[in-house]
């Protein structure tokens, strides 16, 4: 009987601690923000996160945003994504604005490490009442509230970019659309006629690595995210006869 009453008290705290860390995941924090480029851009070519070209074209246009250390995490913040709105009921509508990581802003957090976006100039204005975008963008920074939020790319798979620079014997890939956390904690690559699964090292943004060789495709890639750990596996996703600078589609989502 004792040994049921314990089951039974774990399965509830278990079960307390559940809806405790879910609940936590929903709340709104406080942060600054501020924005750059043109008024009404989609924000910085490129970045530090390595996504380039990408972060000009839909889904990612003007949605992209550069964030304080504490979000971006050495580069495996990259690609989450945030709802971020704005307080003042006289300028702010209630609607937030959903931004991806793309960027980081290392001078944002101040000597107190606050948490930070510096956003597109069209994400910035759209917190804003109708018709006062460009009053609100006058404002500089501004006190916001924020949330994590899944992230969503409709008619998307995962995707595998390989960086310039690869070769037989060093590989680097960058992870594309990747629904549901969008951040990356681990990441593990399978050769061609092997049944191991070896770890690749972060090189920086949402770039990975694995150098030695030679390396012998079709490769098989496990992503495993930094938020909840879920994991995805892509098999042969890059062909034996795979390019430096290609992208590669995988079949599958989170």
């Amino acid at each position: 009987m004792q040994l049921l009453r314990f089951g039974l008290l774990l399965l509830v705290n278990s079960a307390m601690l559940i809806i405790i860390v879910s609940a936590q995941n929903t709340h709104w924090l406080p942060a600054t923000a501020t924005w750059y480029g043109s008024p009404e851009g989609d924000g910085s070519d490129g970045g530090a996160c390595g996504y380039g070209s990408l972060v000009d074209v839909k889904p990612l246009r003007a949605r992209v945003g550069a964030v304080s250390p504490v979000l971006f995490k050495n580069g495996e913040g990259c690609g989450a994504c945030y709802k971020v709105k704005c307080l003042d009921k006289s300028i702010c509508s209630r609607r937030a604005v959903t931004i991806i990581v793309t960027d980081e802003c290392p001078g944002c957090s101040g000597s107190g490490g606050r948490t930070h976006f510096d956003l597109s100039g069209a994400a910035f204005g759209r917190m804003a009442i109708a018709g006062e975008h460009g009053l609100l963008r006058n404002r500089g920074e501004l006190s916001v509230l924020y949330r994590r939020t899944p992230c969503k790319y409709p008619g998307k798979q995962v995707a595998f970019h390989v960086n310039e620079g690869s070769t037989n014997y060093y590989l680097s890939l960058l992870i594309e659309f990747e629904d549901g956390d969008g951040d990356v904690g681990s990441m593990h690559i399978r050769q061609a006629s092997s049944s191991e699964w070896v770890a690749m090292r972060h090189v920086w943004g949402a770039s990975w690595c694995i150098d030695g060789g030679p390396l012998r495709g079709p490769f098989s890639v496990k992503i495993t995210t930094l938020s909840t750990t879920r994991s995805l596996t892509a098999r042969d996703v890059i062909p034996s006869n795979w390019s430096p600078k290609a992208t590669y589609t995988s079949r599958l989502n989170f």
